[in-house]
């Protein structure tokens, strides 16, 4: 192993002047500890001894032509610095960086709300982004802006000159969340939970013992460094499983697997990916419901700002479910019981600020999936339901107000539905297979409200940009596992005066089950076959669940003829569900009434 050079031999070796060319050439500290064998934080050390530190000049917003007072700030390694500390009481706010699948906007959204409220309350609020594309790099939504990459270095650097009294990192999703440790190891204090509490939350054994002291049940995992140890753990477990890399973002490279050899076949490609990560396996919950549940806390009280299911069955990422707030099929023991969990988790965790928590109920008996001591992706979504500006309210918490003195002491009752639905990139990809599963694959979302699940549904579908049929033909070809399931649904769509056709095996199934259906061929079995109807605008609705290699290698081209063609489609039988509400409810109603969110929070407060 190659010696590592300390701080004295780096004294001895490394100028004052090489340090500063090196970073003026742009090398970060970690880059240089690997170029001179040593760690980051050495490096910061002899930079701090040599003086060598970031100056922060101002964006000239006035290309020259007049002094420009916008607090906008970069860094760069120059003599003279432009950004000039207040004396006010200040708060440090990390934002998210990039957007991407798994991280975007609801993470901005939630920064924006600390920035308002903790100005709102006096505060001097500092957001740090590179990100220019969001609200949160406006120039009236903090008091200052720096333009700086979301690291640990940058940020100290930015800290070193403001001293700031706390800095948030809850709300920026992942990317700051990985900063905590190392900011706190740099002086900063940490607002709201502890970065101790978080590496709880995230570490696999640790809050496995948490859970098991709660008496919280968890579905059966491990984790696995090499095949031959995923392949004992999954026969331990049980197929099917769920494995996943650790440390991603949005679910990324995400499996159900459902025997050994394509386990097997999944390990090989993770080792590869990742050899220095180990891979996670967990028992899948088949025929489950999954649950989000958000809750605000401060260091005495816990409230749940909302409990949400999602539509799809588990397995499929929560940020691609659809999901309904309240939740429409969950009996009040369970409902209870979640709420149990919910304040004894926030509670072990010390939490304070904002917490989401993925439940899965699997014939009644609940499941914790994961707990997050974070703002979540969806936070505005149940922020706007209930009409409570729950980032706001976390914000002030985290800096010393408690939800007594903010009047946000109970869940808020509702007499609406809202639903959430996620909207997919498909058209934009016309080579990617629409199937959903583990790994996210959304890019945004939209609501619907109503006082019917149905109408609601109908509302997301349509802000979605679908819009579902009335009347024609509807597509049928599920799995195996799926066909029992199917015999409601196939029915409903046929008392409301469709027609339906399906492939061979759901064909032969539905006519042993009195259900009138015709048949139609695959693609591979010759003309005219489905594709061709759906090119034809012969098919108004396809319900299409694959499983297994097999299967998802035969369907992907009808899939994506079908987001080609604009036909409205499902890949879940659980979609298909809300989808025939939304249809029934439609043909209840003769037209669609419009509320704004202000008329229908004002009916919950009468």
């Amino acid at each position: 192993m190659t010696k590592q050079h300390t701080l004295d031999d780096l004294r001895a070796r490394i100028s004052r002047a090489d340090l500063l060319k090196a970073k003026r050439h742009g090398f970060s500290d970690p880059q240089l500890a690997h170029l001179w064998r040593t760690d980051a934080w050495t490096i910061r050390t002899l930079r701090k001894e040599l003086g060598v530190m970031p100056v922060f000049k101002t964006v000239d917003t006035c290309a020259a032509e007049f002094e420009a007072y916008t607090p906008y700030h970069y860094s760069t390694y120059e003599a003279e610095t432009e950004a000039v500390r207040s004396n006010r009481k200040k708060i440090m706010i990390l934002g998210g960086g990039p957007n991407r699948i798994g991280q975007g906007i609801e993470f901005d959204y939630c920064c924006c709300h600390a920035a308002y409220a903790l100005k709102e309350d006096g505060f001097e609020t500092i957001m740090v982004n590179s990100n220019p594309e969001t609200v949160s790099t406006d120039y009236d939504t903090s008091d200052k802006l720096y333009f700086e990459p979301l690291t640990a270095e940058d940020v100290l650097g930015i800290a070193d000159v403001e001293q700031p009294d706390g800095v948030i990192v809850q709300f920026g999703g992942q990317t700051p969340l990985n900063l905590a440790r190392d900011l706190e190891r740099g002086g900063l204090e940490i607002a709201g939970t502890s970065p101790e509490a978080i590496d709880l939350a995230e570490d696999r054994k640790r809050f496995g013992a948490l859970i098991k002291d709660l008496g919280i049940r968890q579905p059966e995992n491990g984790t696995a460094v090499n095949t031959d140890e995923a392949i004992a753990i999954a026969e331990h477990i049980g197929y099917p499983i769920l494995v996943r890399p650790s440390y991603v973002l949005g679910g990324r490279a995400m499996a159900i697997v459902y025997d050994r050899e394509a386990l097997i076949a999944y390990m090989h490609n993770a080792i590869e990916a990742s050899p220095e990560h180990p891979v996670l396996i967990d028992r899948f919950l088949e025929d489950a419901h999954e649950f989000d549940v958000d809750a605000v806390a401060d260091p005495t009280a816990v409230v749940i700002g909302g409990m949400m299911q999602h539509i799809e069955s588990a397995g499929i990422h929560s940020g691609d479910s659809a999901c309904v707030l309240p939740p429409y099929r969950i009996s009040d023991a369970n409902r209870d019981e979640l709420r149990r969990h919910t304040h004894a988790l926030a509670r072990a965790l010390n939490v304070v600020g904002l917490m989401n928590i993925q439940f899965a109920i699997q014939d009644e008996d609940v499941f914790i999936i994961e707990v997050n001591p974070r703002a979540s992706r969806t936070v505005p979504f149940v922020s706007k339901a209930i009409g409570v500006p729950l980032a706001k309210v976390a914000a002030r918490a985290m800096v010393g107000r408690t939800l007594e003195e903010q009047g946000f002491t109970r869940e808020v009752p509702i007499d609406h539905i809202a639903v959430k639905e996620a909207v997919l990139p498909f058209n934009k990809f016309p080579g990617v297979d629409t199937v959903l599963g583990p790994e996210m694959k959304s890019t945004g979302e939209v609501m619907g409200i109503d006082t019917d699940f149905g109408l609601s549904f109908q509302k997301a579908q349509l802000g979605a940009g679908v819009r579902l049929p009335q009347a024609g033909t509807v597509f049928l070809s599920v799995n195996d596992r799926d066909k029992e399931a199917l015999v409601p649904i196939a029915q409903h769509l046929s008392e409301m005066g469709f027609r339906l056709v399906a492939t061979r095996g759901t064909h032969a199934f539905l006519n042993t089950r009195g259900i009138v259906c015709g048949p139609i061929l695959k693609i591979q079995e010759g003309r005219p076959n489905i594709l061709d109807a759906i090119k034809n605008g012969d098919i108004s609705l396809m319900i299409n669940t694959p499983a297994g290699d097999q299967s998802q290698a035969a369907d992907p081209e009808i899939r994506r003829a079908a987001v080609q063609y604009g036909l409205p489609y499902t890949t879940t039988l659980s979609g298909a569900v809300a989808a025939v509400a939304g249809i029934q409810s439609l043909k209840n109603n003769s037209a669609i009434r419009i509320r704004s969110l202000q008329e229908f929070h004002r009916s919950t407060r009468q």
